[in-house]
């Protein structure tokens, strides 16, 4: 693949012609995550996703990432509906934030992703407008007719769907596997993607989460005599880490404790709220008395007692590391286990790990994917992708859902495949694709970026506050506070410098204050009488003297008080 596909330099798209599909990717391109795709033919809109990505270590003091929603603001009224292609975070959790814009927007999704959906808005007091559908269900959107197709993934009732329109059809996988033996028997439908390729399919968009990954994914059902083997070994409380929306996964949690005579509890708001959901549609079942309230299983003895609990990516307040923090009211000692049944997202490793070195500072064995068969992928390995390439036969290709490395290996899967490389479209975040004439390429990029929640903020916060927060949090702050009389030329009370987060004494700073006022003196003889000046100076002379003699970058705030 050539670079200059993925980084063009490019201007804003021309006015969209008529007859032409043009897609821009708000998220979800070039990172795992925030995923959101608007499709748009003769004025008007459709949206596939709306997700969120979760921050990393460098984005402090964050709660979520939202897709940048920006370049269609203005345009919410041509919005036809919003389609979703199952119930994960990344893919539905910003649609309490875009319904806040638009609140009666129509939302498309199977019954299940609609309850998780739905659960979630009522905390935001928003009842939406849905329409459930199923694989097999054709429904029309505007200009825009949708065939929907059931795929495995790391949830039920996944769906891919295809996009019709007079420009072409667009095939979007959404997230899948080729698991020929999904725990609720529903695989991905191979006929219908046949089908699809058998009428032409103008573009695929494909999941490239694992086209760097050679072979196909294992099944979901590998997972289930290892979870038993653990079981069988374990002398204490047990407490399984997921996904707070991986049905499937607590599943077979569910089946391994009733055959090892355990209760199960829940713990964690999201999971409690999803598992509940889960169980009440039939999604999830267990036995009769399985399934106990978090305060009846804390009285249960060690070993009769497993708990299913949302952190297994080392999220700061989430459960599983509030327990390994020791700041929650499960405690985990010498003899239990815990099992991280999940992966590791990108950017999180060293949470994870954070969490794992506490648990075994407690005494707990930890069980994960490094040191056992505790987790298999939700997305097709490269064996899969390369046969879903050759029963859609595509005539161009655009790699979704993954970081900038995985776009290109499955771009690579395409040419193996028989697609012309100029067919396989490279993007990113904001750049926008044509479709006409059954081809597809880049036409221009529109501005998007990252949208931070902040507490109760939304968007408000920038990267310049972002920086400032890793400052304060590498360097710390150095604050510097003086009187001066500008008029008269001479400073009133000396300079006061106080530290934070900085190893050395404020006696060390002796130097610097005599170096400030001096550079004061000279400036106020100077002509600088404006506060702003003033406070200027006092940051030029401190941050080069702390870098010199330091070695420090830290913020430096400074204060001049004028009578």
């Amino acid at each position: 693949m050539a670079q200059s596909q993925i980084w063009p330099d490019l201007a804003e798209p021309a006015e969209l012609e008529d007859g032409v599909l043009r897609l821009t990717p708000l998220g979800g391109l070039g990172e795992v995550g925030r995923n959101m795709t608007v499709f748009e033919i003769d004025g008007q809109l459709l949206i596939v996703d709306c997700g969120v990505l979760f921050p990393e270590e460098h984005q402090p003091g964050i709660d979520l990432i939202l897709p940048d929603f920006g370049p269609i603001r203005d345009r919410l009224d041509d919005v036809v509906a919003l389609v979703l292609t199952h119930g994960h975070e990344d893919h539905i959790g910003a649609v309490p934030y875009l319904l806040r814009l638009r609140e009666d927007i129509v939302l498309v999704g199977s019954q299940l992703t609609l309850a998780f959906v739905e659960a979630k808005l009522s905390e935001h007091r928003i009842k939406p407008l849905t329409l459930a559908v199923d694989d097999g269900s054709i429904a029309t959107f505007g200009p825009f007719t949708c065939e929907f197709m059931a795929v495995t993934h790391s949830i039920p009732d996944a769906l891919a769907l295809t996009i019709t329109t007079e420009a072409g059809r667009v095939l979007h996988t959404g997230d899948f596997k080729l698991d020929q033996l999904p725990l609720d028997g529903r695989v991905t439908d191979l006929r219908a993607f046949a089908r699809a390729g058998d009428e032409g399919v103008d573009l695929l968009m494909l999941d490239s989460t694992n086209a760097e990954v050679p072979g196909f994914i294992p099944t979901e059902r590998e997972i289930g005599p290892t979870l038993d083997l653990v079981f069988d070994q374990a002398p204490g409380l047990i407490m399984v880490a997921c996904f707070s929306s991986h049905v499937h996964r607590v599943q077979q949690v569910l089946d391994a404790a009733a055959a090892h005579e355990r209760k199960v509890a829940f713990a964690g708001r999201s999971m409690i709220r999803n598992m509940t959901i889960a169980l009440d549609m039939g999604y999830l079942t267990a036995a009769e008395g399985t399934i106990v309230p978090l305060n009846t299983a804390d009285a249960l003895p060690r070993d009769e007692v497993v708990f299913v609990t949302t952190g297994s990516q080392g999220e700061p307040m989430a459960a599983l590391s509030r327990i390994a923090n020791g700041d929650h009211k499960i405690h985990v000692g010498p003899g239990d286990t815990v099992i991280l049944a999940s992966s590791l997202i990108p950017g999180n490793e060293n949470s994870v790990y954070r969490v794992i070195n506490g648990l075994t500072r407690m005494g707990a064995k930890v069980v994960h994917k490094g040191n056992a068969s505790v987790h298999v992928s939700g997305h097709s390995a490269a064996g899969e992708l390369l046969y879903t390439l050759n029963i859609v036969g595509p005539r161009c290709v655009m790699p979704i859902h993954g970081e900038v490395r995985q776009l290109v290996a499955a771009g690579q899967l395409a040419v193996a495949t028989g697609v012309p490389l100029e067919r396989v479209v490279l993007a990113e975040n904001g750049m926008v694709v044509d479709l006409a004439d059954g081809l597809a390429e880049v036409v221009g990029a529109v501005e998007v970026g990252n949208v931070y929640v902040d507490g109760s903020s939304v968007g408000e916060l920038t990267e310049v506050e972002l920086k400032d927060r890793r400052i304060l949090g590498d360097e710390g702050f150095v604050s510097i506070f003086a009187v001066v009389s500008p008029a008269e030329g001479y400073i009133m009370v000396e300079p006061t410098i106080q530290a934070r987060g900085v190893a050395e004494d404020d006696a060390v700073f002796d130097e610097l204050v005599v170096q400030i006022s001096q550079a004061l003196v000279l400036a106020m003889d100077q002509g600088a009488h404006d506060v702003h000046q003033l406070q200027q100076v006092m940051r030029r002379v401190a941050g080069r003297w702390i870098s010199k003699k330091l070695r420090r970058r830290p913020m430096i705030i400074p204060v001049i008080v004028i009578p």
